[in-house]
């Protein structure tokens, strides 16, 4: 796993997590101020991600799952992509919690 900040498509800064596939599994579901408070954040994941509760959820069309990590009753991150199934959102969550402490970055 690997963590990029940058600029998103609208020109604001934010982070996202790649897998080892170079697919986003998780994103900071937010824009930030400038890059170093996106880097920051990306950071504070990182070293909390293994202590957030993940919460699954059914997206707005209701169509796909997603997750969210919440820490300090703040959203922190959210999933790359929607999925078919709660289980495949679940698995999904779980991997982010438990390897985001060893992906390379920010």
């Amino acid at each position: 796993m690997r963590f990029s900040v940058g600029n998103n498509k609208a020109g604001k800064p934010s982070w996202w997590l790649y897998g080892d596939n170079n697919e986003q599994v998780a994103w900071a579901g937010e824009a930030f101020y400038d890059l170093s408070n996106a880097t920051r954040a990306a950071q504070n994941f990182k070293d909390g991600a293994a202590l957030a509760s993940y919460e699954v959820y059914l997206d707005d069309g209701g169509s796909e799952y997603r997750w969210r990590a919440i820490r300090g009753g703040n959203n922190v991150a959210s999933s790359g992509e929607g999925f078919p199934t709660r289980s495949n959102a679940e698995r999904a969550a779980a991997n982010v919690r438990d390897n985001a402490w060893s992906a390379t970055g920010p």
